[in-house]
């Protein structure tokens, strides 16, 4: 059992930073970047970036393996009193940080997306305001930030694992 517990701390922590990882790229390096293109670049860039990241790699070690990782984690450490609150505060935040994704950031990625191949589109201007830059943005940096704790909280789980064990 204490191996398991370990391996799905470490497992969780790991999923973790890489999805704190790819929000924090998102906004200090990827939106910042596509924000000084003009609205055909914007466009063609995001939807062939949205494109890519739905991938096996992503979804099953990155996006939901944090939150299924910090789940199985958070399970595994019922009745370990110096893991279990750091563990759960991560599953908590990274709960927020899936609901954000589902109600704020994927709606807007996906009707980039559905707009279509940016050279038949005829006000790409249009299509790239009602994205909202602003507005994904700002609730992807909360996501950065969030997630960021959430590893953090994971990290010091280990440890405390460690003093434990």
């Amino acid at each position: 059992m204490d191996v398991l517990r370990a391996v799905a701390l470490v497992l969780a922590t790991m999923s973790m930073g890489l999805m704190a990882g790819v929000f924090g790229l998102y906004a200090h390096t990827v939106m910042p970047g596509l924000r000084r293109t003009d609205d055909r670049t914007f466009v063609g860039a995001f939807q062939a970036l949205d494109r890519a990241i739905i991938n096996p790699w992503f979804m099953v070690g990155g996006f939901m393996g944090a939150l299924v990782l910090t789940l199985a984690a958070a399970a595994l450490h019922i009745g370990v009193a110096s893991v279990l609150p750091w563990t759960l505060v991560a599953l908590v935040l990274y709960v927020i940080v899936v609901v954000i994704t589902f109600r704020i950031n994927l709606p807007r990625n996906n009707a980039i997306k559905a707009a279509g191949d940016p050279d038949a589109i005829a006000d790409l201007a249009a299509v790239r305001e009602r994205f909202d830059e602003t507005l994904w943005n700002r609730w992807n940096v909360v996501r950065a930030v969030l997630s960021t704790i959430a590893f953090a909280g994971l990290a010091w789980a280990l440890v405390e694992s460690g003093a434990a064990g």
